[in-house]
């Protein structure tokens, strides 16, 4: 299902890079702001092929709720070092432990914003791949903010299913990170209610969806190479190949193609709902850029994969920018003409979405 999405998103890929180009240096209102850059120079960043994830003879953590508090609860915090936790939350909506990866920073004089890092597609069990591959540690430590990653949950689209799945398990991720988890960072470390979430490839486009159905949680969102549409065609077509491809059935997330759950969880149906939060929205093209060299140990594998996966994202951050732009709502969107669907473009994403973000918080920079 990957590779005919991909075929569909080269198809397309023409005709939306002209579209793009619509918006290459222009104020597209007094509200909307895109820019278009082409690659950039490389860094000393680590190289991490495209979201593909193992999927193979993936099973789900056990769910069970006996033991469980009625209401979530921090049931343990490990320390990595001094200012990065594994943090044990019992759920009572997963049914289960689960673990969320906190950072903090190294002043903690006075309660502060909390920004929420959301996974791709292939998300380890034990480990966010922000910290593995994204930088995340170092980025964040002069930063004023708490920091909360997710682990595990492959090919879930963090959202609430509708049914458990006989493979990827019980799927309550909404829940979980709007209702349950801020509470217990707000008072077990010190947060002050403003907060951002952002997210690469299958989490960028989870966090547009929390954005967008929990008006009011979130001060700002960053979302790199991701989807953000669930309609029927192509937007339904992307999201059920990601939970094919890790043995899921996608109709226990929002059901039969025609249910109306999938329109319920579309951004672009949505996109109102966005207005008031700080947007920043990045793709690459697909094309082999400034990270894709000689050298590179997974290149071939980056390009053959990772480029036909980004450019489908291409496609899908070029629609959601039209659609805020007929809607003057703002967003810097940052459309590269050249990227594979990998962490060296996110880790340097991260780091331009992170002003708007600081800004969005009043966290500082």
């Amino acid at each position: 299902m990957i590779a005919e999405v991909g075929k569909m998103a080269w198809r397309w890929f023409e005709v939306m890079h002209e579209r793009a180009g619509r918006f290459a240096g222009v104020i597209v209102s007094a509200a909307t702001v895109l820019t278009l850059v082409a690659g950039g120079t490389a860094s000393a960043l680590p190289n991490s092929g495209p979201d593909t994830g193992s999927s193979g003879g993936y099973q789900a953590p056990t769910e069970s709720s006996t033991g469980l508090s009625a209401f979530p609860v921090i049931d343990r915090i490990e320390p990595i070092t001094d200012r990065w936790l594994r943090v044990f939350v019992q759920s009572p909506a997963m049914h289960r432990v689960m673990q969320v990866q906190v950072l903090l920073p190294v002043n903690r004089d006075r309660p502060r914003p909390t920004v929420y890092l959301l996974d791709g597609r292939g998300a380890p069990e034990d480990a966010s791949t922000w910290t593995m591959q994204g930088h995340g540690v170092e980025f964040f430590a002069d930063k004023y903010v708490n920091v909360v990653m997710t682990t595990g949950g492959p090919a879930n689209l963090y959202t609430d299913w509708q049914s458990r799945d006989s493979v990827l398990g019980i799927n309550k991720w909404e829940t979980f990170l709007v209702r349950e988890l801020p509470p217990l960072i707000d008072v077990h470390f010190e947060g002050n209610g403003r907060n951002a979430v952002q997210g690469v490839s299958m989490g960028a486009g989870a966090a547009m969806v929390l954005a967008a159905r929990n008006r009011g949680l979130y001060r700002a969102v960053a979302a790199h190479s991701g989807c953000y549409s669930t309609a029927p065609g192509f937007g339904q077509a992307q999201a059920r190949a990601i939970v094919t491809t890790y043995g899921g059935n996608p109709d226990n997330m929002f059901g039969l193609p025609d249910d109306p759950d999938w329109l319920a969880h579309d951004v672009l149906t949505h996109a109102e709902n966005l207005r008031g939060i700080a947007i920043y929205l990045s793709s690459g093209s697909g094309v082999p850029g400034a990270h894709d060299v000689t050298g590179r140990a997974d290149l071939p594998e980056a390009i053959a994969i990772g480029g036909p996966l980004e450019a489908g994202a291409f496609v899908c951050t070029v629609a959601l920018a039209e659609r805020l732009a007929q809607l003057d709502i703002p967003a810097l969107v940052n459309l590269r003409l050249t990227g594979t669907h990998s962490w060296p473009y996110w880790a340097e994403e991260s780091a331009r979405a992170w002003p708007l973000i600081a800004r969005a918080l009043e966290a500082g920079t």
